[in-house]
């Protein structure tokens, strides 16, 4: 089969197409044949050498992909898969290619609503939004949802999934052409932080009260200012992190003074385990909003396999709206 690789960490062009054995699908794994392959963040830190790949994971790039399923390994006997189901999935890695074998219970339905291409945009952050958002963080209807980015692969389903939920959504963004996509996506304001001061407007939208839960995936720069953002008990999901700003330090006075707390998680390195409780809970808080078509997945664009060069670039580019999508 076809697959992006590269010899050694590097810019964009170190990505190459190559030809590698197809993978073979092991006891309780499904093979999928890749519609679509999903491009997030962490694949362009892979690429830099900056994110080792977790111990037995496919070293190809690609954290999700939609398909159809084309081999079913041992164990998996009555358990509901055939061959030909549209699926999509929360891959550890090999999502860079025309096939990719992984845990049936990393696997998710799409929808017949939903577009089998597009469906690649929906696994990773359906479970990095819902098990950090709504498990660790628990937001709950009518409580207030700060999302950096709001207009990311990330954020665009943060901001669907929290207003289906009956949250209120306030979304930063860098641009007024991001502020009209994630107004659209159903963020109750929107606010351009190349503009205006996101504490500040928070603290007039919520008449000085804060906000419940911020969604963070700007890292060191924004710590403080989330921390002044939190309400009373609030909680601080930090997702990522932008540039090479050095760590920033944590005021624990404030911290404690709010009772709020902060929470750093990655989802790739999770055992197994983990994985599974995570899919298993989106497919059942989730997925019937997708299927509902109350989220839906927000692509930016969707570019050829060759082209992963390309499809890096967009992504670092920071112009993006919603994800970025490579095809075999």
């Amino acid at each position: 089969m076809r697959a992006i690789t590269f010899d050694a960490p590097g810019d964009e062009d170190v990505l190459v197409i190559s030809d590698i054995p197809d993978p073979v699908p092991g006891p309780g794994e499904l093979l999928i044949d890749v519609a679509a392959a999903g491009v997030n963040n962490a694949d362009l830190m892979q690429r830099r050498g900056r994110y080792p790949v977790p111990p037995g994971a496919s070293p190809i790039l690609g954290l999700e992909c939609s398909g159809t399923v084309a081999g079913i390994g041992a164990g998996l006997a009555g358990s509901g898969w055939a061959i030909g189901d549209r699926v999509c999935a929360l891959l550890t890695g090999g999502g860079y290619a025309e096939r990719v074998a992984v845990p049936a219970a990393q696997v998710l339905p799409v929808p017949g609503s939903v577009d089998l291409v597009e469906a690649a945009g929906l696994p990773e952050a359906a479970c990095t939004v819902f098990s950090n958002v709504g498990m660790i963080a628990r937001l709950r209807p009518g409580e207030t949802l700060l999302v950096h980015g709001g207009t990311s692969g990330m954020g665009s389903h943060a901001v669907q999934w929290a207003t289906a939920l009956g949250a209120h959504v306030i979304a930063t963004v860098g641009s007024d052409a991001k502020a009209e996509a994630a107004a659209r996506f159903g963020a109750e304001t929107v606010i351009n932080h190349r503009q205006d001061d996101f504490v500040e407007r928070v603290r007039e939208l919520t008449d000085g009260r804060g906000v419940d839960v911020v969604m963070d995936i700007v890292g060191p720069a924004y710590l403080h200012r989330n921390i002044e953002a939190l309400a009373p008990n609030g909680h601080l999901i930090v997702l990522g992190s932008v540039g090479d700003v050095p760590d920033a330090p944590l005021e624990l006075g404030l911290l404690m003074r709010k009772r709020a707390s902060i929470t750093a998680t990655t989802l790739r390195a999770r055992p197994a385990a983990e994985k599974a409780a995570i899919v298993e809970a989106v497919r059942y808080n989730v997925w019937p909003m997708v299927a509902a078509g109350q989220v839906s997945p927000v692509i930016d664009s969707v570019l050829p396999l060759a082209d992963a060069a390309d499809a890096h670039r967009r992504i670092a580019a920071g112009g993006a709206i919603g994800k970025v999508l490579l095809q075999p």
